[in-house]
């Protein structure tokens, strides 16, 4: 399992009954988290002392109980990104610690290519970019980054981490935009990326309506992305949260889609984060990595 343990402000403190009591900076949070499925001891004096806690309600859904927790606040991780960070629908709070290990993963990539050609410009594609945690990373590693995502608040989200990040004149292309009719333009254009991340949902429409459904449509994606890869591009990477798209699943389509054009290795595993009371790993999903030989 490959592990987001570089962070100081975000820890996952413990978890129980289908919950997970996490620190973000200053302040506790609990959220339900689906792979909890054990019922332990909650010894730890912050799954009473909170200062938000999003309970699940029987018909779907929830709401936010608020205990002194502000509107907004930040967080930061080892690689200079500053994320603003406020609780929303359905418990998310608009980022995903346990991507802290792919971005180290793809940073130090970049960071080695920029050693050895200082002078050539290392263009990286990042779709379904969410608050654009990778975006940060890619762009503070040195790449001119293209974020993507339909989502037009996303975006916005995203740009305002960029700028809080000391990243307000960097090479950054923002654009909202359905992620597939994108690619489909750029390969008729012609331009080319030498590195491809993407973090595609479960199910999600795009601007104008278009649906995505993952198990339908994730394969057929890989491969018009693969168009995309430049001659001597240096990874791809792709995270999951979907339960039906196992490590082996992720591996096999990088290797059926990417790895036959693309010579190079083919990795996957599970995600996870560390639990500081119980020492354990939670898992988070799964991520497939191709990288240039």
């Amino acid at each position: 399992m490959w592990i987001a343990d570089n962070w100081k402000d975000y820890e996952v403190l413990d978890t129980s009954s289908g919950e997970k009591l996490e620190r973000w900076g200053e302040y506790t949070l609990i959220r339900p988290d689906p792979q909890v499925i054990w019922n332990t001891d909650k010894k730890n004096a912050g799954w009473k002392n909170f200062n938000g806690h999003y309970h699940r309600s029987n018909k779907g859904g929830g709401e936010w109980e608020f205990k002194n927790l502000p509107d907004e606040w930040e967080i930061s991780y080892k690689n200079g990104a500053v994320f603003h960070l406020k609780p929303f629908a359905f418990k998310h709070t608009g980022l995903f610690p346990e991507q802290a290990v792919n971005w180290d993963w793809f940073s130090s990539i970049i960071k080695k290519e920029k050693e050895t050609h200082p002078d050539k410009p290392i263009k990286i594609l990042n779709l379904f970019a969410y608050t654009g945690g990778a975006t940060l990373a890619a762009a503070l590693a040195g790449a001119e980054v293209t974020h993507v995502d339909a989502s037009k608040g996303m975006v916005g989200w995203a740009k305002e981490n960029a700028i809080s990040s000391g990243l307000k004149d960097a090479k950054i292309r923002w654009l909202v935009d359905d992620c597939k009719k994108f690619v489909e333009r750029e390969i008729r254009r012609g331009n080319k990326y030498d590195g491809i991340i993407m973090d595609p949902p479960s199910y999600g429409r795009g601007p104008g309506g278009e649906v995505w459904k993952i198990e339908e449509s994730i394969f057929p994606f890989i491969k018009l992305c693969e168009e995309l890869l430049s001659e001597d591009a240096l990874f791809l990477l792709i995270n999951s949260y979907t339960t039906g798209l196992q490590p082996a699943v992720l591996k096999y389509m990088i290797e059926s889609a990417i790895a036959l054009k693309h010579p190079g290795s083919v990795r996957s595993d599970e995600i996870g984060l560390p639990v500081t009371d119980t020492g354990l790993i939670l898992p988070c999903g799964a991520s497939g990595r191709w990288m240039r030989k």
